[in-house]
């Protein structure tokens, strides 16, 4: 820890000098007039519209607590992050912020104070979004009920709490600028660009980052260490890649939860929740027109290590007959749409295979909506099953019926035993 904080230090010194005349100024768009911010009606309606596509609730409420008023941990490979108050208290939200000072933050991540702000608040995607759409989420927010609840300052180890740090960060991975349509792509293609890359900031999760936390390829995947758990690869076919859905199942898989092809569970259960359920079906069809026309990618390849021994996939098989057949049958073929199938299950044979890991262990549903309230679930089965056991029946699961992904380890399972599902 201690030579990557050195070695850290020592990036931001050789970045800060070139800071004087590098710098990326921020950007100001003016609203078009104070109409565009004022308390109407249709401002409000909107902005409650933008805010739910954003998902903001989801960093900005703590479980349990009033909504947009803060006080949710991040845990971070860098430190603890805390997501503020949104709501119109002058004293601990936005009550004293103007539309620029909300504009700024949203798309330059500069504070009402002049502070730079840590990019877990997903700037470097919302730097996309207008400011007309920027000036409806203010007056959304300053129409809250106001809350008076102080927000917890962010717990950073060295240097990461350092503004220096932060601002060869920014040097380096941010630029503001605001979408540019693309008009031969058409207004459907556009609309849903805008959606997945600025509001919805899809790659803050489904994107490979770095040693610093920036993100390296777009949309590829990587495990999201704040949660503990992988965003696949929205192009890699053999991972989420969406290229060969139909437009309709990707639709129904955004607003529901569920599809002919698969099912939202772990976070993405809550996205779909609190965000992409309460989108139009024309915003809906219109991100999925864009996800399919992402260029198709290789997942990396997987290093397959030794091969599970017969004597452990035999293990595996027993336990699978005793605690899984019932619902997934003995050829993995599942019972649709209660129970999902393994065999050919692109969920089940990701590696790392965290997601499946933590599915065995602490269960899994996919979210209630309106267009599926009743959802299907797997039971926790960290109680009954030992790290061992767990190891055992998902190496069988991914060794069977065509499914050909590396074995897993009682340590790989003990690794996420006690991550927290929140």
């Amino acid at each position: 820890m201690k030579k990557r904080s050195i070695a850290l230090l020592a990036v931001a010194g050789a970045v800060l000098a070139a800071v004087a005349i590098a710098w990326p100024r921020a950007q100001h768009v003016p609203a078009a007039s104070p109409a565009a911010f004022a308390a109407t009606p249709g401002n409000i309606a909107r902005g409650a519209y933008l805010a739910r596509a954003g998902d903001c609730i989801a960093c900005h409420t703590a479980r349990g607590g009033p909504a947009y008023a803060g006080g949710r941990a991040l845990d971070t490979p860098f430190g603890r992050l805390h997501g503020p108050n949104l709501t119109p208290d002058r004293e601990t939200g936005i009550g004293d912020w103007s539309a620029d000072d909300f504009w700024n933050a949203l798309h330059n991540g500069i504070g009402r104070d002049g502070r730079l702000l840590y990019p877990a608040f997903p700037y470097t995607n919302y730097t996309r979004v207008t400011r007309a759409d920027s000036d409806a989420l203010y007056a959304y927010f300053r129409s809250l009920p106001p809350v008076r609840q102080a927000n917890r300052p962010h717990e950073l180890d060295f240097p990461y709490n350092q503004q220096a740090m932060l601002a060869g960060w920014r040097l380096l991975y941010f630029r503001p600028a605001v979408f540019e349509a693309r008009p031969a792509r058409g207004a459907e293609w556009n609309r849903g660009a805008y959606l997945v890359e600025g509001l919805g900031h899809c790659s803050a999760c489904h994107s490979t980052r770095n040693r610093l936390g920036a993100s390296e390829e777009t949309l590829s995947g990587g495990l999201i260490p704040t949660i503990g758990w992988y965003a696949p690869s929205l192009t890699a076919g053999s991972e989420a890649g969406l290229g060969d859905w139909n437009k309709e199942h990707i639709v129904a898989l955004l607003g529901t939860g569920i599809s002919p092809r698969g099912s939202s569970t772990g976070p993405m259960a809550e996205v779909v929740a609190r965000s992409l359920q309460h989108l139009t079906r024309e915003d809906l069809g219109a991100m999925a027109e864009y996800l399919k026309s992402l260029p198709a990618s290789e997942a990396p390849k997987q290093d397959v290590g030794e091969p599970a021994s017969e004597q452990l996939l035999a293990e595996g098989k027993r336990i699978y007959d005793a605690q899984c057949v019932d619902c997934h049958g003995a050829d993995g073929k599942g019972k649709q749409p209660a129970y999902p199938p393994l065999a050919g299950n692109r969920a089940v044979t990701l590696s790392p295979a965290v997601n499946a890991i933590r599915l065995v262990l602490n269960g899994g549903f996919p979210p209630g909506t309106t267009g599926n309230p009743r959802p299907y679930g797997m039971p926790p089965y960290g109680h009954e099953l030992s790290d061992a056991q767990v190891a055992a029946v998902l190496t069988y699961v991914r060794a069977s019926w065509g499914n050909a992904a590396p074995p897993v380890s009682a340590p790989d399972v003990n690794r996420y035993r006690a991550v927290p599902l929140d």
